[in-house]
């Protein structure tokens, strides 16, 4: 199954303390938005990117896809003030497609495997999230005293991309700008019409780049990836 991919990529990213959007953070000489970019741009599935960018940065973001050749970029919207709201630009400029994936432009390392493991999903299942099981014992506190600890068992990180049918993901959209919901990703907006979604194990090297340290980790895995080649 074909889909199109909308890149949420309108962020302040205040607690990488950069003084510029970190998308346009440079690894390996090359901005993040170009990897995770060339990610989708390589992949025979996906048949368009949306992105949605602040508005005084489109034109810097429009002459990366120029300089490096992306050529499945199909619109560039303006962002809103949170990201669910950017997203729903985006969702605005989708064309004649089944699937819709929502891809955090911050996370470089996705691959095409799992990409097209949770396109898949979607033959049987309305919505497919990337999520990987968390590794730490968690504990849930008040006061600064623990008053429970969680049973990891059933606990899992999530991340993107979350992939839907068109018509599901535009209905949560539309169900949650009625009631006034903001969400902490597009999963929740789905799950609150009790509509079921798919856990799609992920890959724990699709870290989101967030503070200055993910920096570290990303050059890492640029390290592992290169080794393995």
């Amino acid at each position: 199954m074909n889909y199109q991919v909308v890149i949420p990529a309108a962020g302040q990213g205040k607690r990488m303390r950069a003084k510029k959007n970190k998308l346009l953070m440079e690894l390996r000489g090359l901005p993040v938005i170009v990897h995770t970019l060339k990610v989708f741009e390589s992949d025979p599935w996906c048949e368009g990117i949306i992105l949605a960018t602040q508005p005084e940065e489109k034109e810097i973001f429009l002459s990366l896809v120029k300089q490096h050749g992306i050529t499945k970029v199909q619109s560039i919207v303006a962002g809103g003030r949170e990201r669910q709201h950017s997203v729903r630009s985006g969702l605005n400029m989708l064309k004649n497609c089944k699937a819709v994936l929502v891809h955090d432009g911050a996370r470089p390392f996705i691959t095409i495997n799992v990409i097209h493991r949770l396109v898949d999903r979607l033959t049987e299942f309305p919505a497919a999230i990337a999520a990987v099981p968390v590794k730490d014992t968690i504990k849930k506190g008040a006061d600064g005293l623990v008053s429970e600890t969680i049973d990891r068992s059933s606990l899992w990180s999530v991340q993107t991309p979350q992939a839907f049918r068109v018509p599901i993901l535009l209905e949560a959209h539309d169900a949650a700008e009625r009631d006034s919901f903001l969400g902490t990703d597009d999963s929740s907006l789905v799950e609150r019409l009790g509509i079921p979604v798919q856990i799609v194990e992920g890959d724990y090297d699709n870290i989101k780049l967030t503070t200055p340290e993910d920096l570290f980790f990303a050059e890492a895995i640029l390290n592992k990836r290169l080794n393995e080649q």
